[in-house]
């Protein structure tokens, strides 16, 4: 597998194109995952602005949130990246992201929904 390093605009086009599978059944490779993720973790932090402040939950989320962010701004190379989240793939990080931030977002019939995982 060869790595691929984003730099500029065409590296970050092509931080995806550079694979041609995952090597996982239905799911395909990510096209600019790091603009995806930064993206995702962008509106997880908005949704947890309607958490108190002193919740534990909002608290903890915003620190785990934060952290990987910032990986995803600092660390350009995708393997790199993928090592320093260790979830898995990138793929199968912005399929948990993309899951949790909407559970996030759902309300119940007692109010805001708060799991995330």
């Amino acid at each position: 597998m060869r790595r691929a390093v984003v730099g500029g605009a065409s590296g970050a086009a092509m931080a995806g194109a550079l694979r041609k599978t995952t090597g996982l059944v239905g799911l395909a490779v990510a096209e600019n995952p790091h603009e995806r993720l930064r993206i995702l973790y962008t509106k997880i932090l908005g949704v947890l602005q309607n958490i108190p402040k002193d919740a534990a939950y909002r608290k903890y989320t915003e620190q785990i949130v934060n952290q990987r962010y910032n990986l995803v701004q600092t660390e350009t190379d995708v393997q790199k990246l993928q090592d320093k989240l260790n979830s898995g793939h990138i793929e199968e990080v912005i399929v948990q992201v993309k899951r949790g931030n909407l559970r996030l977002g759902t309300k119940g019939s007692s109010g805001l929904q708060c799991s995330f995982g």
